[in-house]
């Protein structure tokens, strides 16, 4: 009983150590989007309107790009937009409204995996994302926004450094609140959203299973040489130790049955036993008993 309440205890104190991580996860990535931004602003001054700016960022994030640019609401609803990896159609709305969106545009690429994970699937693609921002800091609603897709057409997150086509790729959605999504993947490694967020392309993860690799030295040839010679030899040897013994069996064999058809006495000449009659059954007649 103790036992069961102790792995009760264990599996408990497991699940709240994950839900603490997970909520660490989400607090640092919902910082490092506010970092872009603040730091996107910080650095541009006075972005011209519908203009794409490269932000540069300190070395601790080599690898990882992000880029800005300022919206009106109105070209929004009626072009869309069509900037770096992201396609948005027209007839899309800020919600809060506001007259001027700031979209970040983020590409995390070899530090994917530090602030997303897919449980029991890889990344096979660098995680991308955009968000959208109120651009009037004197505004009530001054943050991160949405973007509401009014018509039928989704948001196209392109992959283009997919150069191999894995079976179960799927699409994967991080949603700002935390939670992921899985779809299917599209064709020319596209993702089909309606919403923005973090994109990436997943596979199943698999454990690959290592190689032997056999090394063969010099001694173990030798040994095994030597091996098949003794094998040999005494394999030479229980044949001719068993056809002895056939022999033998025979020979005694037959000495048997000649003793059980007549009785003889038997006599040693040299290692040979030989038949020996006891007595001569005919005495030797004298044709002519003249004698000279």
């Amino acid at each position: 009983m103790a036992g069961c309440v102790v792995i009760r205890i264990m599996l408990i104190v497991a699940w709240l150590w994950q839900i603490v991580r997970g909520s660490e996860k989400y607090d640092e990535r919902d910082s490092l989007d506010s970092y872009f931004y603040d730091n996107a602003f910080d650095k541009i001054d006075n972005p011209r309107t519908g203009k794409l700016y490269d932000v540069s960022l300190p070395a601790k994030f080599s690898g990882v790009k992000v880029s800005f640019v300022r919206l009106r609401a109105r070209n929004l609803w009626i072009n869309g937009a069509n900037h770096s990896l992201f396609v948005i159609p027209p007839l899309v709305l800020p919600f809060p409204f506001t007259k001027r969106v700031d979209l970040v545009y983020q590409n995390l690429g070899n530090r994917s995996s530090n602030y997303y994970s897919v449980p029991d699937y890889k990344f096979v693609a660098p995680v991308v994302g955009f968000l959208a921002y109120d651009s009037n800091k004197s505004s009530i609603n001054y943050g991160l926004i949405e973007l509401k897709l009014m018509g039928d057409d989704p948001i196209i997150v392109h992959f283009p450094d997919i150069f191999v086509e894995e079976n179960g790729m799927k699409c994967v959605r991080f949603d700002t609140n935390g939670t992921l999504e899985l779809s299917n993947v599209e064709a020319k490694n596209s993702c089909f959203v309606r919403r923005q967020g973090h994109f990436s392309v997943v596979v199943p993860y698999q454990e690959k299973k290592g190689k032997v690799v056999i090394i063969i030295e010099w001694w173990m040839i030798v040994g095994i040489a030597c091996g098949g010679v003794v094998g040999l030899i005494i394999l030479i040897v229980v044949i001719f130790v068993a056809y002895k013994w056939i022999k033998r069996r025979r020979i005694e064999k037959m000495e048997r049955q000649t003793e059980r058809n007549e009785g003889l006495d038997t006599i040693w000449i040299g290692r040979s036993r030989m038949p020996s009659a006891t007595c001569v059954r005919t005495q030797p007649v004298i044709e002519n008993s003249y004698l000279p």
